[in-house]
C-alpha cells in the first residue's frame, strides 16, 4: 500500500504491559482499551492469549466490547497459539492474528536452534493457518534489524506469498540507527516482489534512545504502520512513544507529507490514564506529555512567548489535550462547574463515576484552598480504584517523634459495617500504618516499591502513591491519592490487600499471570 495515511498500531496492552511493574488487571485493561478507542488508534494489540488464562480472558473481553479499532492478538508460529488468538479476538467485528518467529543469526543459533529453511517453513505454515481463520494476518520476523538483508527479504517474500496482509519489521533490541534502518526498508522495497500489495509496519525498541527516530525513518522509507505504546512504556528502555511519533508527523506535516487518524487532543488524558494505572509517570522533561513540555522559565523565552507563542512553541498545548488554564476550582464550585472542567480536560465519565469523583473533589476542596487541574486529573484517574471490599479505610492517625518508633492507629470497616481498630508501630509512619493494615486484615505483604508523585503544585498538592508489594511470591500494585502522603500510601496498600482477598475468595483472570511463560518481545 502506498497511501498517505500512517496506521497507528498500539501495543500498550501487550508489549507495554511487559515492562516490569506494569501488569494490569482486567478492569484496568478495559479502561485503557476504551481510551485507545477514543484516541482513535487503528489497531489495539490486546495481549498474548497463549501466555496465560488471564491474558486470554483479557484479550477476549476487549474484543467482545468491540470498541471500534481492529483488535489483535499475538501468537508464536504454532497451531495452539494461533487457535487461542482466534478464539480470543473473534468477538470483535474487525480482528487480526499477529504471528512471529525470530530470524536473526543469533536467535536462530542460540534460541531456536533452527536452520533458515526451517524458520521459513514455520512462518509459512503459521500464516496460512491464520489466514484460514482470519482475513487480517500480520507477520513479524523477530530481531529483523539484526537479520542478514538477503535472508530477511526471503522471509518477507515467503510471508507475503503465504497470505500475510501486514509485514512488520521489528528492531527488537533497539540496535539500529535511522540511516541504517532507512536502507533496510528501501532494500526490502526493492528486492521483495508484491511488497506494495501489503502494509509495511515498523516496531522499534528504545534501548539506544532512537525508537521514535528509527520509526520515522522507516515511515520515510515506505512503512505505513507504526507500532508504539502510550508514554513509550515497554520492556527494558521501552518502545516507540505513540504521542511523540504522532505529533512529529503532525507538526512536520510539510516534511513527511503523511497523516494519522489520531485525535491528538486525547493524547494527554490517555497518557495520564496509563501512567496512573501502571504507576510509571513520565519524567518532567518527557516530550509532548511531560510536565515541562510547555513550561517556560528562562526570561528570554518568556519574553518571546508573550510576543508570539510560536517563538518557542512548535505545538499548542491544547493540540495534545493540555488545558491552557491551571487554577480552576474551589470548595464553592458546584457539580456543573466540576463536570464541565472534567470535560475540558478531555475525560468522559458516566454518571456513577462523575458522582464519585465530585464527592472526592468536595472532600479535597475542604482540605486545600485551590484545586488544580492536576488534582482533578488524579481524582479522575483513581475514581474506580476505591475498594469494592471487603475493607474500607475509616480513619488513620499517626504519631512520630525523633529517635522513637512511629505508631499508627488504623480503623477499617468491613462489608457488614463492623469496625476494626489496631494500633501498630514501625520504623516510620508508613511502616506502622502498613503493619496495622496487615494485623486487621490478616494479609501479610512485603513492600518492594513506594513511589510518590505530586499531582499539582504547592505544599498542599494532592499526592499520588503507587505501591508494589509481594504476597506469597506474587507482586501486586496499588494506587492511592490524598493530600496526606501516609493516607495515600495506606489507601494504595489497602487496595492491594482487597485485591488479594478477592482473589482468594473468587479466583478470576483479573490479573496478568505470565510469570511462568516466556514473554514475547518483537
Amino acid at each position: 500500500m502506498t497511501d498517505d495515511r500512517v496506521r497507528i498500531f498500539d501495543t500498550t496492552l501487550r508489549d507495554g504491559e511487559q515492562a516490569p511493574g506494569c501488569s494490569m488487571t482486567l478492569r484496568e485493561k478495559l479502561r485503557v482499551a476504551r481510551a485507545l478507542s477514543e484516541l482513535n488508534v487503528d489497531i489495539i494489540e490486546a495481549g498474548f492469549p497463549a501466555a496465560s488464562p488471564g491474558d486470554f480472558e483479557s484479550v477476549k473481553a476487549i474484543a467482545d466490547e468491540n470498541f471500534g479499532p481492529v483488535i489483535c492478538g499475538l501468537a508464536r508460529c504454532n497451531p495452539a497459539d494461533i487457535e487461542k488468538v482466534h478464539a480470543a479476538v473473534k468477538g470483535a467485528s474487525r480482528h487480526r492474528i499477529h504471528v512471529f518467529v525470530a530470524t536473526s543469526q543469533i536467535h536462530r543459533e542460540h534460541k531456536l536452534k533452527m536452520a533458515k529453511e526451517e524458520i521459513i517453513k514455520s512462518a509459512d505454515g503459521a500464516i496460512r493457518m491464520a489466514r484460514e481463520l482470519c482475513d487480517d494476518v500480520e507477520f513479524s520476523p523477530e530481531d529483523a534489524s539484526r537479520t542478514e538483508l538477503g535472508y530477511l527479504a526471503e522471509v518477507v517474500s515467503a510471508a507475503i506469498e503465504a497470505g500475510a496482509t501486514t509485514v512488520n519489521i521489528p528492531d527488537t533490541v533497539g540496535y539500529t540507527v535511522p540511516a541504517e534502518f532507512d536502507e533496510l526498508f528501501r532494500y526490502l522495497k526493492k528486492h521483495v516482489e508484491r511488497i506494495d500489495e501489503i502494509t509495511l509496519s515498523v516496531h522499534c525498541h528504545n534501548d539506544l534512545g532512537m525508537a521514535v527516530a528509527n520509526s520515522l525513518a522507516a515511515v520515510r522509507a515506505g512503512a505505513r504502520q507504526i507500532e508504539c505504546t502510550i508514554n513509550g512504556i515497554g520492556e527494558r528502555a521501552g518502545n516507540c512513544s505513540l504521542e511523540e511519533a504522532v505529533m512529529a508527523l503532525r507538526t512536520r506535516a510539510e516534511f513527511f507529507g503523511l497523516e494519522t487518524g489520531i485525535d491528538t487532543t486525547r493524547l494527554y488524558p490517555t497518557s495520564r490514564l496509563v501512567s496512573s494505572i501502571t504507576g510509571m509517570h513520565p519524567p518532567r522533561n518527557k516530550a509532548i506529555v511531560g510536565e515541562n513540555a510547555f513550561a517556560h522559565e528562562a526570561g528570554i523565552h518568556q519574553h518571546g512567548m508573550l510576543q508570539h507563542a510560536s517563538t518557542y512553541e512548535i505545538m499548542r498545548p491544547e493540540d495534545v489535550g493540555l488545558s491552557k488554564s491551571n487554577l480552576v476550582l474551589g470548595k464553592h464550585s458546584g457539580r456543573h462547574a466540576f463536570r464541565q472542567r472534567v470535560k475540558d480536560l478531555g475525560f468522559e465519565l458516566d454518571e456513577f463515576e462523575t458522582n464519585r469523583a465530585f464527592q472526592d473533589f468536595k472532600k479535597l476542596a475542604d482540605q486545600k484552598k485551590d484545586v488544580y487541574d492536576g488534582d482533578i486529573e488524579a481524582i479522575i484517574m483513581n475514581v474506580d480504584n476505591a475498594s469494592t471490599g471487603p475493607w474500607t479505610l475509616r480513619s488513620l492517625e499517626t504519631h512520630t517523634r525523633t529517635d522513637e518508633p512511629a505508631s499508627a492507629t488504623v480503623v477499617l470497616v468491613n462489608e457488614d459495617g463492623v469496625e476494626s481498630s489496631v494500633t501498630a508501630s514501625g520504623d516510620g509512619p508508613v511502616a506502622a500504618a502498613f503493619q496495622a493494615l496487615e494485623e486487621i486484615t490478616g494479609i501479610n505483604v512485603v513492600l518492594k516499591h513506594f513511589e510518590l508523585h505530586s499531582a499539582s503544585v504547592g505544599e498542599d498538592a494532592l499526592g499520588e502513591v503507587t505501591v508494589t508489594v509481594e504476597h506469597e511470591g506474587r507482586d501486586y500494585r496499588g494506587n492511592g491519592t490524598s493530600v496526606n502522603i501516609i493516607k495515600a500510601g495506606s489507601r494504595a496498600c489497602l487496595e492491594v490487600i482487597n485485591r488479594i482477598l478477592r482473589r482468594q475468595t473468587r479466583p478470576s483472570p483479573d490479573t496478568d499471570s505470565t510469570a511462568n511463560m516466556e514473554r514475547a518481545t518483537i
